[in-house]
């Protein structure tokens, strides 16, 4: 039978991967927050996880719920600013930024197959384990968000 690594261990294999989805899916701005949050609730739940899981794809979806409040949390509240910018911001060390925000602008079930396939790296399983669908609804999802992209890529 697996035993769980230690949790420190844990955090060591999978911190990369999660920040490397948290800044595609909320931007650098609030991946900081929402990488401490995801950790911080895996370390919670860490004691009660079986030892057969998938820890990649456990801690992925923890990190997909944490994303997706704070996008809820985004349409709830203004952001106060002295002046208003004549060009939306965009972070120049993030890859293909545009594309990105056009991922961000999917509906939530879209927004998160896509995102869990690209920067997670996970199969059509561990999307529908992470969006808490059927495997044909994760792929689903994912076929109708990327269809949008190449939609607006066309008109573009």
């Amino acid at each position: 039978m697996a035993v769980l690594p230690p949790f420190q261990r844990f955090l060591e294999d999978h911190r990369d991967d999660v920040w490397r989805f948290l800044v595609a899916a909320v931007g650098r701005t609030d991946a900081d927050d929402c990488f401490q949050e995801t950790f911080m609730a895996a370390m919670r739940a860490y004691p009660r996880l079986r030892s057969d899981s998938n820890l990649r794809a456990w801690v992925l979806t923890i990190a997909h719920r944490k994303a997706l409040d704070t996008y809820r949390s985004r349409k709830r509240n203004a952001v106060p600013v002295e002046d208003v910018p004549e060009v939306a911001h965009h972070d120049p060390e993030l890859r293909d930024g545009a594309l990105w925000e056009q991922v961000r602008a999917l509906p939530p079930k879209q927004r998160g197959a896509v995102m869990l396939r690209y920067a997670g790296d996970l199969s059509h399983g561990e999307i529908a384990t992470a969006l808490d669908c059927s495997e044909e609804a994760a792929r689903r999802s994912l076929h109708e968000g990327l269809k949008k992209l190449r939609a607006a890529e066309v008109t573009a």
